[in-house]
């Protein structure tokens, strides 16, 4: 049995899913791109390959194997996306909840039945159909259940638009004793640069008190403020708009020493070492080309 057990972001790891690359299928038509940066690959003929991806997820699997740390994969199913293991499910507590993600996605849940069948049945939580949730869009930081979300009328418009109201609404009754905070994001179906698709791409907490943030992933001037003053002025890393489109924001923490970055994350990786940080680099850009990072292909399920 596997009892889910988190907290916050960057308590020490300890069993995670890690997405996986392999039989990924041929290159989407734009189409069937679910974000504004995959299309942009598409049209260039620089969509990211199969065989390079495998590589740099390997390469993580390689740290976590360092760290001890207990590391499930997604069975795999034949030409179809399972990268982004964040998406389709999230630990709270001890409360493993399988997000509402878009339709076309929905295979991907079943892949993990070998880990959400280990978990007790009164800890697997599935919320009503009209809460749309991804878990990339939420994190736990101790009293606080961090959301990202959009509220415009023009919510169905955007096909970047992953989180609603409902779920958080509905997270807020899971945890009443939690304080959750939700931030309207921005949002384009064209433009990557002008996109926050999830939370993690426009904000992470970092060791105890820290964070990675953009400012103009936040469309209320005042949430963002609220985040900035949460975690103090002088422990926040703000990034450019360049460095969100390259998802700067979207490491992974084994703990509250030790974190996974891209290894061109030069300017960000320079700063978390002078913070005292241990940072294991590794190469990501290919999978970064879908929009999606290294938090987007993991999901903790088990922190100290």
């Amino acid at each position: 049995m596997i009892t889910p057990h988190i907290q916050n972001e960057t308590a020490r790891l300890r069993a995670v899913v890690l997405g996986t690359a392999e039989s990924i299928g041929p290159i989407p038509t734009l189409e069937e791109a679910y974000d504004p940066k995959s299309a942009e690959h598409i049209k260039a003929g620089t969509y990211p390959k199969e065989a390079d991806m495998v590589k740099e997820m390997d390469a993580v699997a390689k740290v976590f194997e360092r760290y001890n740390v207990k590391v499930y994969r997604p069975k795999v199913i034949e030409d179809y996306n399972q990268i982004f293991a964040r998406d389709i499910a999230f630990v709270i507590e001890n409360k493993f909840i399988k997000a509402n993600i878009l339709p076309d996605r929905d295979r991907e849940i079943e892949a993990i039945e070998h880990v959400w069948s280990q978990i007790p049945k009164e800890l697997r939580i599935k919320l009503p159909e009209e809460c749309h949730v991804e878990g990339g869009d939420v994190m736990p930081w101790n009293d606080h259940i961090f959301i990202g979300t959009y509220s415009g009328e023009d919510y169905s418009d955007y096909i970047t638009a992953r989180t609603n109201m409902d779920a958080v609404i509905a997270i807020q009754e899971l945890f009443p004793e939690k304080t959750v905070k939700s931030f309207e994001l921005r949002k384009s179906n064209t433009n990557a640069k002008d996109n926050a698709l999830h939370l993690d791409c426009c904000f992470q907490p970092v060791g105890k008190n820290k964070a990675i943030l953009h400012k103009n992933g936040f469309l209320v001037e005042s949430e963002y403020n609220w985040l900035v003053e949460f975690f103090g002025k002088e422990n926040v890393f703000e990034i450019s708009k360049e460095e969100m489109y390259h998802m700067n924001s979207n490491v992974f923490s084994i703990s509250e020493d030790v974190i996974i970055s891209e290894r061109n994350f030069t300017r960000l990786n320079t700063w978390l070492r002078e913070q005292g940080f241990t940072v294991e680099e590794v190469p990501y850009a290919e999978i970064a080309k879908q929009e999606g990072l290294l938090r987007c292909s993991t999901l903790p399920l088990i922190r100290d």
